[in-house]
């Protein structure tokens, strides 16, 4: 998973803040929460955008004073932090990635992932010629074959050998 929230303008970015779930609220650098701004005649539950966003904001009368916030928001009254709905799935694979299991399972599916990438692509396996289940099965043992023989010749001492007529 690709995570594009680190900011290189030397403010603090979305990782410098901590999530509170219990709270639903991000905690800031200097130990302020950060929460949703609903309206009265709305019901307690989460403000979803349109583009599946919600919108954490600190209070502007918290930033005033804040002695962190020339690397907090310096252009802004209060700092904005937008999270997604499926925050909650990405900061789970985030916690799976950093396993060892998981460095090792990765490492597992790379070979297997290669050796399908390189059927597909110098192997032309990218569609089937043969009709049914039969001919897809036949046309990807042969293949297969064909793979495991390029490799074969690879492991001879003196390299693939020329065909000699």
């Amino acid at each position: 998973m690709f995570d594009k929230s680190d900011r290189q303008d030397g403010t603090f970015s979305r990782s410098d803040f901590t999530y509170d779930r219990d709270a639903d609220a991000y905690i800031c650098p200097a130990g302020k929460p950060l929460r949703q701004r609903q309206k009265a005649y709305r019901m307690p539950r989460p403000l979803v955008d349109d583009d599946g966003m919600m919108r954490y904001r600190a209070s502007k009368l918290d930033c005033e004073v804040c002695a962190l916030k020339p690397k907090c928001c310096p252009n802004t009254p209060a700092r904005k932090i937008p999270r997604s709905i499926h925050e909650g799935a990405r900061d789970m694979a985030r916690d799976i990635a950093a396993t060892d299991d998981y460095v090792t399972s990765r490492r597992q599916r790379k070979k297997v992932e290669m050796l399908f990438a390189h059927l597909k692509r110098i192997l032309r396996l990218d569609r089937l010629r043969l009709r049914g289940p039969n001919g897809a099965q036949d046309e990807f043992h042969l293949a297969a074959a064909a793979q495991n023989l390029r490799k074969l010749a690879k492991l001879l001492p003196d390299g693939p050998r020329a065909a000699t007529a």
